[in-house]
């Protein structure tokens, strides 16, 4: 090694502090770290002074200090090791090219390993012993070819498991080190700007909106949103009086800005205006749509996803983070839950011209669409919006924000359970004096008091005022006269819309001074449609709890009870049971504290058919275990001892029995001819030849024996099973196998009943500290997965490694 090289490493190794004791000390870098440079310098260490297991043995055993030295000079041809630091003091991974390099080297000395190793072979081997090998040699290249390909194959899995091995050192782990400054929201931002949809495709000529009964011509604008209610035509949208208003208002005054219908023909009455040929136009367009092949569909959706690709992520402080809706939404009529006052009003078209996009000063601005410019460009670090517009329904503003898997996102997730959490050590004093103020003098004070009763106890959001052109949903602070029923002694009915126009309903008992504040804040002159709060708003009672903790407002109070109500619940459950026992009891937990938030769902229109289908697969796994027990007693009449474990084989009946085997044998039809068509279509789609109706004739051969062999089975009482289950050992094994498929189906049907009309997810991840389902998981040793599923991990993420199963909320 040359001089100039020795400095090097031993310059770059100075900088790990190792030189002397007085440089070594770890504290200014975070615990999580110390101990992973304190390695690396190990193994750099050991690299400098140790020798290369990759050279040839014979270069290994030159022990002479010229070899030495040759070795030392040689070394100059190889690339110096370098070493590198990040910002947070953590060595950066050897580079690819690197590591590929050393592989390379390592093959090469193997071969030359080889053929020194060839130059020793004995010279008196025998003439047979030659031969031999000569015969062999077909055959060994044969395998030495399978040799290759599979230490190809290994070389591909390590290299991918190296770059996974670096995406994970390059990943941004803000948990382990907190930003605590929470006005600048980042340093650098760049992205492409937002996606636009579609211009409007004209309708073909022969497709018309009647008005009257005579074709009418429609400027493309108003065409396009007369297309919005045809679609709808069927649908209670479409025969809602309320959107067909707002609708035809909408209508007229896009036709009016674009002069009127093209042949003249006025139009003032809704009633004369027939959508039927564009209704059908669209329901054929609909159902042509669905015949499109997995194929289609999948080539569709690759070219989808290559238009959002330049969408989908953006560049902050230099990391690549995931952009979460960076659609622009569409123009279409809205609908609005519940009875919304301004269901079928024209959302209209988004322009360049509308939006404002948000990024460094430093960075490239996005081109708008041809013909455009951005309406504005900001360089504001204090918000986390990357654009934005404002809807012309509501005069709102739509933002376009990071992803939820984002590290802006997780951070705000996490300040926002912390906030919760933090509220734990004011709850007591909080609680002992809106207690004491529900008899204060001072009617505000009361007011105040009782609010937060309310939304303390029964989880209530606080509520504020609707104009008139707002659904009429309301919360605690915006409760009417209507909205509350008194019934001695201490009983309280709440009935109202809440947030999504979600009815409230819940008849509980409240503290007797509670009660009695209610009565006097309902003494007359008031009357339905007065406000019970009378004195009090959302801002008035925000700042009330301010004064216990910064940043407390009634939001916190519904997520530090949802999540301490959760932590109360799992407290509850056992370590014991099986995983499907176990989730059962985890959404129990999870349905308590839904409840309490009011995230109640209708039943969907597929759940009685999906608990049907759930009972009917229940029913197929115990006729297979009876037929299992059949078996058994065929290879060992003896058994029939057993009395109670053969007791179900007679509660099963021959027309039970013969509905089971038509139920199975109509599916496996349709399952060989769902696979021939779609294994056709993709053979099609990449220009294969096509599967042979001999072949789809061969799969309904066998499932036709199939039918024969239940046949028989039960005409003659004897079971047909496959030769593998020939004792009574096998078939007992697979009768445990089968109950446990049983059990956990019945859970998972009993859990499918009792969430029916209660929505888990809301709760789980909006109000329910998600550390708290991660602690349960590696507590009862339950896949984390069967709580996240993917998208929640990955948002998640922060929760899932920052605590063990000692955490508590």
């Amino acid at each position: 090694m040359t001089v100039s090289s020795w400095d090097k490493l031993v310059s770059q190794n100075s900088v790990l502090g190792s030189t002397s004791e007085s440089d070594s000390s770890d504290d200014d870098l975070p615990l999580s770290q110390t101990s992973v440079i304190k390695q690396k310098e190990l193994v750099l260490k050991q690299t400098l002074s140790e020798p290369s297991n990759d050279e040839p043995k014979v270069k290994k055993e030159m022990t002479s200090s010229k070899d030495v030295q040759r070795d030392h000079s040689n070394m100059e041809s190889f690339d110096v090791l370098k070493v590198e630091y990040n910002s947070n003091g953590s060595l950066s991974a050897i580079s690819k090219e690197k590591k590929k390099k050393n592989k390379k080297k390592r093959k090469i000395n193997s071969v030359e390993n080889n053929k020194l190793q060839d130059k020793d072979i004995d010279s008196d081997t025998s003439l047979k012993k030659i031969k031999l090998e000569k015969k062999q040699k077909k055959k060994k290249e044969t395998v030495k070819k399978t040799e290759l390909s599979q230490e190809e194959e290994k070389e591909k899995e390590e290299e991918k498991e190296e770059e996974e091995e670096e995406e994970e050192e390059k990943e941004y782990k803000w948990w382990e080190n907190q930003n605590n400054n929470d006005e600048i929201k980042w340093h650098s931002l760049k992205h492409n700007g937002v996606m636009f949809p579609p211009d409007y495709e004209p309708l073909p000529s022969h497709v018309k909106l009647y008005y009257d009964g005579k074709p009418v011509d429609l400027p493309l604008e108003a065409e396009e949103v007369a297309g919005f209610y045809a679609a709808l035509l069927e649908t209670d949208h479409g025969k809602n009086p309320v959107f067909q208003k707002n609708f035809f208002h909408d209508f007229k005054q896009v036709l009016e800005e674009n002069g009127g219908t093209l042949n003249g023909i006025k139009i003032n009455t809704f009633d004369k205006c027939d959508f039927t040929k564009m209704h059908k136009y669209f329901e054929l367009k609909r159902e042509e749509k669905k015949k499109l092949s997995l194929q289609e569909r999948k080539q569709n959706r690759l070219e989808r996803a290559k238009l959002e690709e330049p969408y989908k992520f953006c560049e902050l402080d230099g990391r690549r983070e995931q952009v979460g809706n960076f659609r622009v939404e569409p123009p279409d009529l809205f609908r609005g839950r519940g009875a919304h006052p301004k269901t079928g009003k024209l959302k209209r078209r988004v322009y360049p011209e509308d939006i404002t996009l948000n990024l460094s000063e430093d960075a490239p601005i996005p081109d708008p669409p041809a013909g455009h410019k951005w309406g504005e460009v900001r360089h504001d670090n204090t918000v986390q919006w990357l654009a934005m517009w404002k809807e012309n329904i509501f005069g709102s503003h739509k933002y376009v924000r990071l992803a939820a898997n984002s590290s802006l996102k997780g951070q705000s997730d996490f300040k926002k359970f912390e906030k919760a959490r933090e509220l734990k050590s004011y709850i007591d004093i909080i609680r002992k004096d809106y207690r004491r103020n529900l008899k204060s003098k001072l009617m505000l004070e009361r007011q105040k008091a009782v609010a937060t009763y309310l939304i303390d106890v029964f989880a209530l959001r606080a509520g504020g005022e609707k104009s008139e052109d707002e659904a009429d949903t309301v919360g605690c602070c915006s409760l009417r006269y209507e909205h509350v029923t008194l019934k001695p002694p201490n009983t309280v009915i709440f009935d109202f819309l809440g947030k999504d126009s979600i009815r409230f309903y819940q008849e509980v008992e409240v503290d007797k001074q509670v009660f009695k504040d209610l009565m006097i804040f309902k003494r007359p002159p008031k009357q339905p449609g007065h406000q019970l709060f009378d004195r009090l708003d959302p801002s008035i009672l925000n700042k009330y709890l301010q004064n216990y903790m910064p940043g407390l407002t009634a939001k916190v109070f519904r997520t530090y009870n949802a999540s301490k109500t959760m932590q109360d619940q799992l407290d509850l459950i056992p370590n014991k049971g099986t995983i499907a026992e176990k989730l059962l009891r985890y959404n129990a937990a999870n349905r308590t504290v839904a409840i309490l938030c009011n995230h109640q769902r209708s039943v969907t229109k597929g759940h009685a058919q999906a608990v049907e289908r759930a009972n009917l697969k229940i029913e197929e796994l115990k006729w297979q275990k009876i037929r299992f027990k059949k078996a058994m007693l065929q290879i060992d009449p003896t058994l029939k001892r057993r009395t109670k474990f053969f007791k179900e084989i007679k509660e099963i009946t021959k027309e039970q029995e013969a509905q089971i085997h038509d139920r199975i044998i109509k599916r496996e039809r349709e399952k060989s001819e769902i696979k021939f068509a779609r294994d056709n279509d993709k053979r099609n789609f990449e220009g294969e030849e096509l599967l042979s109706e001999e072949t789809l004739k061969e799969w309904l051969d066998k499932v036709e024996q199939l039918r024969l062999q239940y046949k028989r089975e039960l005409e003659t009482g004897v079971v047909e099973l496959k030769s593998r289950y020939n004792t009574v050992e096998k078939c007992e094994k697979q009768i445990e196998k089968l109950e446990q498929r049983i059990r956990v189906s019945s859970i998972q049907l009993q859990d499918k009943e009792e969430n029916s009309e209660v929505s888990l997810g809301t709760s789980k991840i909006n109000y329910i500290d998600p550390r708290l389902s991660v602690v349960f998981c590696k507590k009862y040793n339950v896949p984390i997965e069967k709580i996240f599923p993917k998208t929640l991990r990955d948002k998640f993420k922060w929760a899932i490694e920052s605590v063990d199963e000692s955490w508590r909320f």
